[in-house]
Protein backbone atom coordinates (compact mmCIF):
# COMPACT_ATOMS: atom_id res chain seq x y z
CA UNK A 1 0.00 0.00 0.00
CA UNK A 2 1.41 3.71 -0.72
CA UNK A 3 0.62 6.07 1.31
CA UNK A 4 1.07 9.66 1.83
CA UNK A 5 0.47 11.91 4.85
CA UNK A 6 -0.19 15.32 4.77
CA UNK A 7 0.98 17.87 6.75
CA UNK A 8 -0.19 21.68 6.70
CA UNK A 9 2.96 22.52 8.66
CA UNK A 10 6.05 20.73 10.08
CA UNK A 11 5.31 18.97 13.34
CA UNK A 12 1.52 18.46 12.43
CA UNK A 13 1.79 15.15 11.39
CA UNK A 14 4.32 14.10 13.91
CA UNK A 15 1.89 15.13 16.93
CA UNK A 16 -1.38 13.63 15.23
CA UNK A 17 -0.37 10.72 13.75
CA UNK A 18 3.26 10.32 14.85
CA UNK A 19 3.38 6.33 15.75
CA UNK A 20 0.65 5.42 13.42
CA UNK A 21 3.29 6.93 10.25
CA UNK A 22 6.07 4.69 12.49
CA UNK A 23 3.97 1.66 12.65
CA UNK A 24 3.47 1.90 8.48
CA UNK A 25 6.54 2.08 7.96
CA UNK A 26 8.12 -0.67 10.26
CA UNK A 27 5.40 -2.61 8.72
CA UNK A 28 7.18 -2.18 4.95
CA UNK A 29 4.89 0.20 3.49
CA UNK A 30 5.33 3.02 1.15
CA UNK A 31 4.98 6.04 3.28
CA UNK A 32 5.01 10.02 2.03
CA UNK A 33 5.17 12.98 4.15
CA UNK A 34 4.50 16.19 2.39
CA UNK A 35 4.91 19.36 4.89
CA UNK A 36 3.40 22.93 2.90
CA UNK A 37 5.41 25.17 5.26
CA UNK A 38 6.84 25.92 8.39
CA UNK A 39 4.69 27.48 10.48
CA UNK A 40 6.59 30.49 10.19
CA UNK A 41 4.20 32.94 12.01
CA UNK A 42 6.46 33.76 14.87
CA UNK A 43 6.93 29.30 15.47
CA UNK A 44 10.56 29.11 14.70
CA UNK A 45 10.46 25.96 13.74
CA UNK A 46 12.89 24.68 11.01
CA UNK A 47 13.50 22.76 8.06
CA UNK A 48 16.26 20.61 9.77
CA UNK A 49 13.98 19.88 12.91
CA UNK A 50 11.62 18.77 10.59
CA UNK A 51 14.00 16.52 8.29
CA UNK A 52 15.23 15.20 12.18
CA UNK A 53 11.89 13.97 12.44
CA UNK A 54 11.33 12.29 9.41
CA UNK A 55 14.64 10.85 10.43
CA UNK A 56 13.48 9.46 13.83
CA UNK A 57 10.49 7.94 12.42
CA UNK A 58 12.40 6.15 9.24
CA UNK A 59 10.19 8.06 6.65
CA UNK A 60 13.04 8.44 3.60
CA UNK A 61 10.57 10.15 1.65
CA UNK A 62 9.24 13.35 2.84
CA UNK A 63 9.14 16.94 1.31
CA UNK A 64 9.40 20.50 2.69
CA UNK A 65 7.03 22.78 0.00
CA UNK A 66 7.60 26.26 2.37
CA UNK A 67 5.94 28.22 0.01
CA UNK A 68 2.63 29.05 1.75
CA UNK A 69 2.95 31.41 4.68
CA UNK A 70 1.38 30.18 7.73
CA UNK A 71 -2.51 31.54 8.57
CA UNK A 72 -2.85 32.71 5.16
CA UNK A 73 -3.85 29.34 3.56
CA UNK A 74 -7.43 30.33 2.40
CA UNK A 75 -5.51 33.02 0.19
CA UNK A 76 -3.86 30.05 -1.20
CA UNK A 77 -6.47 27.32 -1.91
CA UNK A 78 -6.57 27.14 -5.67
CA UNK A 79 -2.50 26.42 -5.80
CA UNK A 80 -2.71 24.04 -2.58
CA UNK A 81 -5.16 21.89 -4.49
CA UNK A 82 -2.82 21.94 -7.21
CA UNK A 83 -0.01 20.87 -5.57
CA UNK A 84 -2.17 18.09 -4.36
CA UNK A 85 -3.48 16.92 -7.53
CA UNK A 86 0.01 17.31 -8.83
CA UNK A 87 1.33 14.57 -5.74
CA UNK A 88 -1.93 12.28 -6.35
CA UNK A 89 -0.64 11.96 -10.17
CA UNK A 90 2.59 11.42 -9.29
CA UNK A 91 2.45 9.33 -6.08
CA UNK A 92 -1.16 7.62 -6.83
CA UNK A 93 -1.70 6.54 -2.72
CA UNK A 94 -4.11 4.17 -2.05
CA UNK A 95 -4.38 6.32 1.48
CA UNK A 96 -4.41 9.25 2.54
CA UNK A 97 -3.66 11.03 6.13
CA UNK A 98 -4.70 14.51 6.36
CA UNK A 99 -6.37 17.32 9.00
CA UNK A 100 -9.63 16.21 10.45
CA UNK A 101 -12.64 18.70 8.33
CA UNK A 102 -13.63 20.33 11.32
CA UNK A 103 -9.98 21.21 12.62
CA UNK A 104 -11.07 25.29 13.31
CA UNK A 105 -7.19 26.98 12.52
CA UNK A 106 -7.49 28.06 8.72
CA UNK A 107 -4.67 26.29 7.64
CA UNK A 108 -5.77 22.86 8.82
CA UNK A 109 -9.18 23.88 7.33
CA UNK A 110 -7.98 24.61 3.90
CA UNK A 111 -6.33 21.35 3.61
CA UNK A 112 -8.55 19.36 4.96
CA UNK A 113 -11.26 20.16 2.46
CA UNK A 114 -8.65 20.53 -0.40
CA UNK A 115 -7.33 16.81 0.67
CA UNK A 116 -11.31 16.10 -0.35
CA UNK A 117 -11.27 17.49 -3.48
CA UNK A 118 -8.24 16.24 -4.41
CA UNK A 119 -8.37 12.91 -3.92
CA UNK A 120 -11.74 12.13 -3.12
CA UNK A 121 -12.35 9.65 -6.34
CA UNK A 122 -8.45 7.93 -5.98
CA UNK A 123 -7.76 7.50 -1.91
CA UNK A 124 -9.30 6.31 0.78
CA UNK A 125 -9.06 9.12 3.01
CA UNK A 126 -8.58 9.35 6.97
CA UNK A 127 -8.47 12.87 8.94
CA UNK A 128 -5.93 12.95 12.41
CA UNK A 129 -7.14 14.61 15.56
CA UNK A 130 -5.47 18.02 16.54
CA UNK A 131 -7.35 18.08 19.97
CA UNK A 132 -6.87 21.62 20.99
CA UNK A 133 -8.33 22.97 17.35
CA UNK A 134 -11.87 21.49 18.18
CA UNK A 135 -14.34 23.69 19.25
CA UNK A 136 -18.09 23.53 18.02
CA UNK A 137 -17.72 20.09 16.47
CA UNK A 138 -16.11 17.06 18.55
CA UNK A 139 -13.73 14.62 16.62
CA UNK A 140 -15.43 11.47 16.40
CA UNK A 141 -13.25 9.06 15.69
CA UNK A 142 -14.23 5.75 13.63
CA UNK A 143 -10.46 4.11 12.75
CA UNK A 144 -8.45 2.99 15.37
CA UNK A 145 -4.31 1.90 14.54
CA UNK A 146 -2.67 -0.11 17.88
CA UNK A 147 0.85 0.70 18.78
CA UNK A 148 2.99 -0.83 20.09
CA UNK A 149 5.42 1.04 22.95
CA UNK A 150 7.92 1.38 20.16
CA UNK A 151 5.53 2.98 18.22
CA UNK A 152 4.96 5.72 20.61
CA UNK A 153 8.51 5.91 21.65
CA UNK A 154 9.47 6.96 17.98
CA UNK A 155 6.30 9.57 17.71
CA UNK A 156 7.73 11.26 20.97
CA UNK A 157 11.37 10.76 19.95
CA UNK A 158 10.47 12.78 16.86
CA UNK A 159 8.55 15.50 18.69
CA UNK A 160 11.89 15.70 20.41
CA UNK A 161 13.59 16.79 17.45
CA UNK A 162 11.40 20.27 17.45
CA UNK A 163 13.12 22.41 20.40
CA UNK A 164 11.62 25.04 18.81
CA UNK A 165 8.03 24.06 19.88
CA UNK A 166 8.70 22.61 23.73
CA UNK A 167 7.30 25.14 25.16
CA UNK A 168 3.91 24.80 24.09
CA UNK A 169 1.02 22.72 26.08
CA UNK A 170 0.29 20.56 23.54
CA UNK A 171 4.18 19.53 23.37
CA UNK A 172 4.28 17.97 26.84
CA UNK A 173 5.17 13.92 26.48
CA UNK A 174 2.49 13.13 29.38
CA UNK A 175 -0.28 14.25 27.43
CA UNK A 176 0.77 12.33 24.31
CA UNK A 177 0.71 9.34 25.96
CA UNK A 178 -2.55 10.12 27.70
CA UNK A 179 -4.26 10.20 24.73
CA UNK A 180 -2.63 7.19 23.18
CA UNK A 181 -3.51 5.34 25.94
CA UNK A 182 -7.14 6.64 25.94
CA UNK A 183 -7.29 5.74 22.34
CA UNK A 184 -6.41 2.50 23.30
CA UNK A 185 -8.12 1.45 26.10
CA UNK A 186 -11.08 2.44 23.02
CA UNK A 187 -9.82 -0.47 21.58
CA UNK A 188 -8.80 -2.62 24.14
CA UNK A 189 -5.13 -1.94 23.36
CA UNK A 190 -2.12 -0.33 25.87
CA UNK A 191 -1.98 2.63 22.73
CA UNK A 192 -3.98 3.72 19.87
CA UNK A 193 -3.91 7.03 17.46
CA UNK A 194 -7.82 7.74 16.37
CA UNK A 195 -8.82 8.91 12.78
CA UNK A 196 -12.53 9.75 11.48
CA UNK A 197 -13.26 8.26 7.99
CA UNK A 198 -13.59 10.56 5.37
CA UNK A 199 -13.60 8.55 2.15
CA UNK A 200 -12.85 4.29 2.65
CA UNK A 201 -12.44 2.65 -1.42
CA UNK A 202 -11.56 -0.96 -1.54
Amino acid sequence: MRILALSPHTDDVELCAGGTVARLVGDGLFVWVVAFGTGDMGSGATGDEYAAAMRVLGVTDFRLLDQFPACHYPDHRQTILAQLEALRDEIHPELVLCPSLKDTHQDHATMAIETVRAFKYYASILAYEAPWNFVAEPFRPSYFVKLEEWHLDAKMDALKCYASQSSRAYWDMDFIRGQALTHGMQVQAHYAEAFEVVRWIR
